[in-house]
């Protein structure tokens, strides 16, 4: 048996379960081989029944003397009760799912291990429900059976038990065909383990191994692993990012007094962040290769403030600079922000969007095909086939994650300096991972003067205060927006929707105001339309779904509300509470959250009420919620991980990324016999996905 042989080939894993493993990932035996424990349970300390209690976890040690399938009621299905004893007493084991396979299994003689939790049995007596069960071989004893045992994420029907004898299988034949990606000068040097020996140990652990290291993941054989794993993908984005730099660019000399020109201009001081990302930014057009660098900007850091002063060095070196937004709205948002600094200096900007007569546009695009613009803002319109510039320096493309990854090529071409913005804060581990071969600049750092919004969790029973507040508020002038999880009601859950609470609100509570509605499924004029009214003043209450996440400025509104709060990530509540507050004024966002919660919900909504740093609640959400469940979406692109844990695992990541840049400067195209299987990994474990974050 192969590596690469079809998981099939696994004895005990037949066609059908073959199919199941193929589709949640595991499709080949290697995949088997680094599916890796996501827990362990120490069952070394077998204890007889006698010494058993109700609450307790144990492992027990003893025979099945019977077991029989009893028909639930009201349906076909079947739960299996078995009846297990050793020297001390008995106790029933209850299976309610996969009865019949259990029931197959149980039907061998000999002896047994039991582990789960012990609870008290509503006909008397005590019982395990769904536990786990391992048979004896014959000639094995109680001291060869009490040992550490992986638990492996099932992600399949398949019962646990299959999946761990599939993995040991997996190890007992193939651990010894695993090769390490890590050349050997750095494995000597970082005391790694042989990666066979590793995968051997971090599933079937040693007996005398310490139980918080394992509980950690902080065993040498788990670091090898990690490291393994993370140095591969800091090679593969290095290599990105040094063909990036192999390739010819515009050198763009720093404009430093055009740039004071534009600082006096401005009614505040640079906010040290600020200044720094700007110098960052002239080096990097200064360079001979082209720019590509992500600035991360919490909502109301200045990122609009810094792109123009990038488009300034451009524009003063004979270039053009185009300036890409997600909606025409923001793209307006940054033209009506942009042009009176671009008059007081000289510069000719104008718009271009989709909505613009066809007249108006030919003409502006004519315009710039000739060189007489020198900065276009605008939406797609702006990558279109019938847009021609005379000499693109520089493309600026706010909140980047919007735009598909073709539209984001497109615009940039292979040669010109790019600078991509976005206000969604991230983790500097996640940066490392997802954008790894740019360049990141963060503007940590606020604006003097600048208050931050109140944010308050109140429950549902709080809503009547809530809506006799933003009736206060409404009429006194402000706006207010309150943000639902469902456009539409749906018969599967019992959360608010948009649509209906906008016909309730305006109807009842809020019916001497002007209610909209917004939303994804309406059409792109549609919600451009609805915006534009909430904008101008024309409605006073906004409801809406995540849509307005990212949106335009409305100094007016100054409450957001949002409902079953519990439900959004940490970084898009603060993403909405960004949509208010921007005028200056005191402002609130009201987190309505449903009265039975989790722990981590409460500690997760406890955080937005305690801190306003997009930066710092980013973290706590990746802490909280954990990489995988934090990436969603967001980490298509970037592949799955066996062993890390970007939470965990920071300081191995920032290990292997200093590794892994000193490796490619001895050996740039891992050309040496020692590079082979670092290549191969990262051609083919993440080859085409490392070709998505090339352009962020």
């Amino acid at each position: 048996m192969n590596l690469s042989d079809p998981v099939q080939f696994v004895k005990g894993v037949g066609p059908k379960r073959a199919e199941l493993l193929e589709k949640s990932g595991l499709a080949t035996v290697e995949d088997l081989l680094y599916h890796l424990p996501f827990r362990y349970e120490d069952r070394r300390n077998v204890i007889g029944l006698d010494q058993a209690s109700v609450g307790e976890t144990v492992t027990l040690f003893g025979r099945i003397t019977g077991a029989r399938e009893i028909r639930m009621r009201g349906g076909r299905r079947t739960m299996l009760q078995a009846t297990f004893a050793d020297d001390g007493g008995w106790l029933t084991l209850v299976w309610f799912h996969q009865a019949s396979y259990f029931k197959k299994r149980l039907d061998a003689d000999g002896e047994w291990v039991v582990h789960g939790k012990i609870e008290a049995s509503r006909r008397g007596g005590i019982q395990i429900v769904h536990p786990e069960i391992d048979s004896v071989a014959e000639g094995e004893t109680m001291a060869d059976v009490a040992r550490i045992v992986p638990v492996y994420q099932k992600p399949t029907d398949i019962p646990v038990a299959a999946i761990r004898a599939a993995v040991e299988r997996a190890v007992q034949e193939c651990a010894d065909q695993a090769a390490s990606v890590v050349p050997p000068e750095i494995r000597e040097r970082l005391e790694l383990r042989p990666i066979a020996a590793a995968l051997r140990d971090v599933h079937s652990p040693a007996s005398d191994v310490e139980p918080f290291a394992l509980a950690q993941f902080s065993t040498a054989s788990h670091r090898t692993l990690i490291f393994e794993e993370l140095f591969a993908l800091q090679t593969g984005m290095n290599l990105r990012k040094k063909a990036r730099e192999a390739i010819a660019g515009t050198v763009i000399a720093p404009a430093p007094q055009r740039i004071a020109e534009f600082t006096r201009l401005l009614p505040f001081t640079l906010t040290g962040a600020q200044k720094r990302v700007i110098g960052e930014i002239q080096a990097d057009l200064a360079r001979p290769h082209p720019m590509n660098r992500l600035v991360h900007g919490d909502v109301g850091s200045g990122k609009t403030v810094v792109a123009f002063a990038a488009a300034l060095q451009a524009c003063a070196a004979g270039h053009q600079v185009a300036v890409m937004a997600p909606t025409e709205l923001l793209a307006e948002q940054h033209f009506t922000t942009m042009r009176p600094w671009a008059d007081e200096l000289g510069l000719y900007i104008a718009i271009l969007t989709g909505s613009m007569k066809a007249s108006e546009a030919r003409r502006m695009r004519d315009l710039i095909a000739m060189g007489g613009v020198n900065i276009v803002v605008g939406t797609h319109a702006l990558v279109q086939e019938s847009t021609r510039f005379q000499d693109l320096g520089l493309a600026i493309v706010d909140e980047q994650h919007r735009f598909g990854v073709m539209q984001r090529a497109a615009l940039r071409g292979e040669s010109t300096d790019t600078l991509l913005l976005s206000a969604t804060p991230i983790p500097r581990t996640l940066s490392l991972v997802l954008f790894g071969d740019i360049d990141v600049a963060f503007l940590d750092e606020m604006p003097p003067g600048r208050q931050p919004v109140i944010t308050r969790v109140i429950r549902s029973g709080q809503r009547k205060k809530l809506y006799e507040r933003m009736a206060a508020q409404m009429a006194e002038g402000h706006q207010c927006y309150i943000v639902y999880p469902l456009v539409e009601e749906s018969e599967k859950s019992d959360l608010k929707d948009a649509t209906s609470m906008a016909e309730r609100l305006a109807a009842g509570v809020f019916k001497d105001f002007r209610v909209g509605l917004l939303h994804g499924r309406m059409k792109s004029s549609e919600k451009e339309a609805v915006m534009r009214r909430f904008k101008d003043g024309d409605l006073h209450v906004l409801v809406a779904t995540t849509v307005i996440e990212v949106g335009i400025d409305v100094p007016n509104a100054s409450i957001m509300v949002v409902e079953h709060a519990e439900r959004f990530g940490l970084a898009q509540l603060h993403q909405l509470r960004g949509r208010v507050g921007r005028g200056g004024g005191e402002a609130f966002c009201c987190l309505v959250a449903d009265e039975a919660q989790s722990q981590e919900s409460i500690e997760r909504l406890g955080v937005m009420e305690s801190s306003s740093d997009g930066f710092e609640i980013a973290e706590a959400d990746l802490r909280i919620r954990g990489p995988g469940e934090y990436l969603g979406t967001r980490q298509s692109g970037v592949p799955a991980f066996r062993a890390a844990n970007l939470v965990r695992d920071a300081e191995i990541l920032e290990l292997a990324r200093a590794e892994a840049g000193r490796w490619l400067d001895h050996d740039p195209r891992l050309e040496l016999p020692e590079s082979a299987e670092l290549k191969r990994a990262v051609t083919d474990r993440f080859g085409d996905k490392l070709a998505l974050a090339e352009v962020g």
